[in-house]
C-alpha cells in the first residue's frame, strides 16, 4: 500500500476507533528510568502482574541506584511475580550498569530533549532495549511521537492491512509511525491496544461486532467464511 493511502487509512481506523472507545489523552510522567524499568518487566506478561512486579521492586529497593548496585539474585526474587524474573533481572541490572556507564548517573531526563535519533539510538543501544521499549519511554514519559508497536498493535495493524503480511516490529514501527499525525500517536497507540484485547482477539476475533469491519479486509474474508 503506498504511503499516502495507509495515512487515509489509518485516519479512517482512528476515528472509528475514537467513535467507539473515546480519544485517550496522554498524561507523560517524566520519569523515564520508571518507564524503561516498567516495560522490561511488561515483557511476556500481564499487566497485572508486571505492576505486582513493580511495586515489589520498590518496595524492596529505596531507588533506581540501589537495585543497579544489587545483586541480580535479589533482583529476581523481587520481580518474580512478573514471569522469567531471572531474565528480566539480569536485563535490569545490565541495563542500570551501561546507563550509569555512559551517562555517569541514572538520569534520563536530556531523553526530552534530544534529537529523536540521539534518543531512540541510546535507548536501543542499552541491553535488553528494543524499539518498543524506547517508543515507550519517550511516549510515556516525555509525550514524543513515537508509536509503540506491541503483539496487539501488529496483529490489529497486520489485519487492517496497514503494514505488509509478515512485515519486522521494526517495519511496522516505521509504517504506523509515518502514517499517524504526531498529535494523534498516543491515541491510535492505546485504541488499537484496546481494540487488540477486546474484539481484535489472536483467536476467534469478533469481527461481526468489530466497528472496523468495513475498513478490514481479514475481518470482511472471516464474516464471508461464516455464512
Amino acid at each position: 500500500m503506498r504511503a499516502d493511502a495507509t495515512r487515509t487509512r489509518l485516519q479512517a481506523v482512528r476515528d472509528a476507533l475514537r467513535s467507539h472507545y473515546g480519544k485517550p489523552r496522554n498524561e507523560p510522567h517524566r520519569a523515564p528510568l520508571d518507564e524503561l524499568v516498567l516495560t522490561v518487566l511488561s515483557q511476556n506478561t500481564n499487566d497485572r502482574n508486571r505492576d505486582v512486579a513493580y511495586e515489589r521492586l520498590q518496595d524492596r529497593f529505596p531507588d533506581w541506584a540501589a537495585v543497579a548496585r544489587a545483586p541480580v539474585a535479589e533482583i529476581e526474587e523481587a520481580i518474580r511475580p512478573g514471569g522469567i524474573s531471572k531474565v528480566k533481572a539480569g536485563r535490569i541490572k545490565a541495563m542500570l550498569g551501561a546507563i550509569e556507564a555512559e551517562r555517569g548517573s541514572l538520569d534520563l531526563r536530556f531523553l526530552a530533549e534530544a534529537p529523536r535519533e540521539q534518543a531512540l539510538g541510546f535507548l536501543e543501544g542499552l541491553p535488553g532495549v528494543g524499539r518498543k521499549t524506547a517508543a515507550c519511554v519517550q511516549l510515556f514519559s516525555f509525550d514524543r511521537p513515537e508509536l509503540p508497536v506491541d503483539t496487539h498493535v501488529y496483529r490489529v495493524a497486520s489485519r487492517l492491512g496497514l503494514i505488509r503480511p509478515r512485515a519486522s516490529f521494526k517495519e511496522a514501527h516505521d509504517v504506523l509511525l509515518a502514517a499517524t499525525e504526531a498529535e494523534d500517536v498516543y491515541e491510535v497507540h492505546v485504541n488499537l491496544i484496546r481494540h487488540g484485547r477486546r474484539i481484535c482477539t489472536a483467536r476467534a476475533p469478533a469481527c461481526p461486532e468489530c466497528p472496523l469491519l468495513e475498513l478490514c479486509p481479514y475481518g470482511k474474508r472471516a464474516v464471508r467464511r461464516r455464512r
